[in-house]
């Protein structure tokens, strides 16, 4: 499996980011072709002071290669361009093969 983040700074208006969020941009991600499992939090804590994010996404692809596609569709072009319309604070993208282990 591959795992892509997203990572969203403080915006400048922090209802209207949830607002489009949550209404405009997750039924976009909702219908992004590779994307097998997604999941997203608005309550980013950090164990000591202010955390350095305001919100996190995380989706989940077979492998790199599938994601690289996803994200190079027109599809996956229009969900990276969405991300203007509210990540006023901007956002940090990183993804990475996750390595599976048992207890």
């Amino acid at each position: 499996m591959h795992k892509l983040v997203v990572l969203y700074p403080q915006p400048a208006d922090p209802d209207h980011f949830r607002e489009y969020y949550v209404n405009n941009h997750l039924p976009l991600i909702m219908n992004w072709p590779g994307l097998l499992a997604w999941r997203y939090s608005f309550e980013v804590a950090a164990p000591k002071g202010e955390a350095p994010y305001f919100a996190v996404f995380e989706g989940d692809f077979a492998d790199a290669a599938a994601m690289a596609a996803a994200r190079a569709s027109p599809y996956g072009q229009r969900v990276s361009a969405d991300a203007a319309n509210y990540a006023t604070g901007g956002a940090v993208v990183i993804h990475y093969p996750v390595q599976d282990t048992t207890g």
